[in-house]
């Protein structure tokens, strides 16, 4: 057996915690891929794998190889792709995260209009609130909305998010409805602590900021859940606008602070630093900037599909 060729069905195996799938997609039969398994582990003396006829689950120690797996797997990948001059054939498996929200209301279409101009490219979008390790967690790219903390990824400012304060009808008729900064003193608001200004929201008027001090009595961990919160009339919520531009429209939430504007927060595409970056994440990266550049992030692009948007391959 090819170490490689071990490694890569053990990655697989875990990535898409099935053989029959492994099997699926390394194009090779199931017994194989399981034989491949079984000498890996007898050449290490360790079992990476704890299977059943339902589930298997990594022991301790396949963990850890797993994690170092991927990365040499992908660095071999990238390095091959770039000896071969084929940098601009997007292959292999793009793992993406982003916020709930977004993710679901721009991220996916745009994967979903990527992929089918890639044949030999698999996509994976793991959306969710929390803050994603892209190295700990094997993720190959992430957009993050708000202002990055220094660190050894590399970003591109893909565009800016306006945040909006709004509330229930249902809680202005019961509690009134701000119209200066001052008056949020009186209010409950919708606390997210994942927002990095923490209990204190930015607003500015005619050119002059200030930071309010919030208080509530709901903390929430997303904006996914500051919006249901504020919808089911909690308090006071800072939510994106694409978020609630239906919700106003539609009279299920109303504007509040109507002559202050509040923080424009920087959309960006965040990777891992590799010597040789892997077309997948260089050309969706790309595509991405366009599409947000051609409809920006204040209304939900298209649906998938051919015309303005569409990525093309070249030739």
């Amino acid at each position: 057996m090819d170490t490689l060729a071990g490694m890569r069905t053990f990655v697989t195996v875990v990535s898409l915690g099935s053989f029959t799938a492994a099997a699926e997609r390394l194009d090779i039969s199931k017994a194989l891929a399981s034989k491949y398994l079984a000498q890996l582990e007898a050449r290490l003396g360790v079992r990476l794998l704890n299977r059943s006829t339902r589930t298997l689950h990594t022991t301790e120690a396949g963990r850890a190889y797993y994690e170092r797996c991927r990365r040499i797997l992908d660095e071999i990948d990238e390095l091959e792709a770039a000896l071969r001059d084929e940098r601009d054939e997007p292959r292999g498996t793009l793992s993406i995260a982003a916020p709930q929200t977004f993710g679901e209301r721009f991220v996916s279409d745009a994967a979903a209009v990527f992929v089918q101009a890639w044949p030999e490219l698999h996509i994976e979008l793991h959306f969710s609130d929390r803050y994603v390790n892209l190295v700990e967690e094997g993720i190959d790219l992430a957009i993050r909305i708000g202002e990055l903390e220094d660190s050894s990824l590399v970003s591109r400012r893909l565009g800016t998010v306006h945040l909006v304060a709004c509330a229930a009808p249902a809680y202005v008729a019961a509690r009134g409805k701000p119209t200066v900064p001052d008056d949020l003193a009186h209010h409950d608001c919708v606390r997210d602590r994942n927002f990095r200004r923490g209990a204190r929201w930015p607003l500015t008027k005619d050119g002059s900021s200030v930071d309010v001090a919030i208080k509530g009595r709901l903390v929430v961990n997303g904006i996914t859940a500051t919006h249901r919160a504020t919808l089911a009339g909690a308090g006071i919520g800072l939510l994106a606008s694409y978020m609630v531009e239906e919700d106003l429209a539609h009279g299920r939430l109303v504007r509040v602070l109507e002559d202050y504007r509040s923080a424009e927060l920087p959309v960006s595409a965040v990777y891992p630093h590799r010597m040789y970056l892997a077309a997948k994440v260089q050309r969706f990266v790309e595509f991405l900037a366009e599409r947000v550049a051609r409809y920006g992030l204040g209304e939900a692009p298209p649906a998938p599909g051919p015309g303005p948007g569409h990525v093309r391959r070249r030739r």
